[in-house]
């Protein structure tokens, strides 16, 4: 049986309808080595610019990450990450015309970055790494994706047995909005995300996808990143930059099995595909 389907997503001061219709989440990295624009946008104007290209082209909200998590990456420490983030934070903060969510596990950040007009915190540890997100996130009133991961980017790829990966992924995220219950977050502040790509093999991202309208039973909405992954250039033999026909596959499956919200890169492409694959749903 399907939970319930949430109505809106608490983030500080602003609350985000998600049932509607499908938001897109546009991705911004401010990173020099990220996998699909590592470097591209660490100029404060190109991010400026980037950040103003996605919203006109139809995303509802921006997710800027300054430290890389893909697969073998090697963190940051907070400096660096702040080091990274607040010049374009200055930026774009005051002037964002959708919300705006910061990619960190670190609570230093997480404080930073909601002083400077981030009101979502997407903490791929779901508060694992750092204890203290949770109450900043929580005295902030901020929202707060629960991401599921095994280990860290660094070594999470050398834990992907799963016996059942939607019952194990869907139970561990269950575990994390409990905590972050306790932790005295409400569950109006809270997104999940099932973490393709992390701690996972390809056929467990495409098991995910498949069995995806499992996670609506945590009663939160559903985040899904497939944008450019690996496990789409496993499937059609493509690099990360002739993979936009596969994320497009990946994204009207995430739309039909029930997401409330999708992480791109390519907001104009994307956009269209999300509407299509909405209507059919909603036929």
């Amino acid at each position: 049986m399907d939970g319930p389907n949430p109505a809106y997503i608490q983030a500080c001061h602003v609350k985000i309808p998600c049932s509607q219709h499908v938001l897109i989440m546009g991705i911004l990295n401010v990173t020099p080595d990220s996998f699909s624009d590592g470097g591209s946008f660490m100029d404060p104007q190109r991010a400026l610019s980037q950040f103003d290209r996605m919203v006109s082209e139809g995303a509802d909200l921006i997710d800027i990450g300054a430290e890389s998590t893909r697969p073998g990456s090697k963190g940051i420490d907070e400096r660096e990450e702040l080091r990274r983030l607040t010049p374009v934070l200055e930026v774009i903060g005051k002037r964002a015309t959708v919300p705006i969510s910061v990619d960190t596990r670190k609570a230093g950040v997480a404080e930073r970055v909601l002083d400077l007009g981030a009101v979502i915190i997407n903490d791929v540890s779901a508060l694992t790494y750092d204890p203290n997100v949770g109450p900043v996130v929580a005295r902030r009133k901020a929202g707060l994706v629960l991401m599921h991961m095994r280990g860290t980017p660094q070594t999470m790829q050398q834990f992907c047995e799963y016996e059942n990966v939607v019952k194990e992924v869907g139970s561990y995220l269950g575990d994390r909005v409990k905590h972050a219950e306790r932790v005295g977050i409400a569950r109006e502040q809270m997104i999940v995300d099932p973490g393709i790509g992390f701690a996972k093999h390809p056929q467990h991202n495409l098991a995910l996808l498949h069995g995806l309208r499992a996670f609506q039973q945590l009663g939160r909405p559903v985040v899904v990143g497939v944008s450019n992954k690996s496990f789409i250039g496993t499937v059609t033999d493509a690099p990360v930059h002739k993979r936009t026909m596969g994320t497009a596959a990946a994204v009207t499956a995430a739309v039909l099995g029930g997401a409330q919200m999708v992480r791109v890169h390519d907001v104009r492409l994307m956009r269209d595909v999300v509407r299509m694959s909405e209507a059919i749903v909603r036929a």
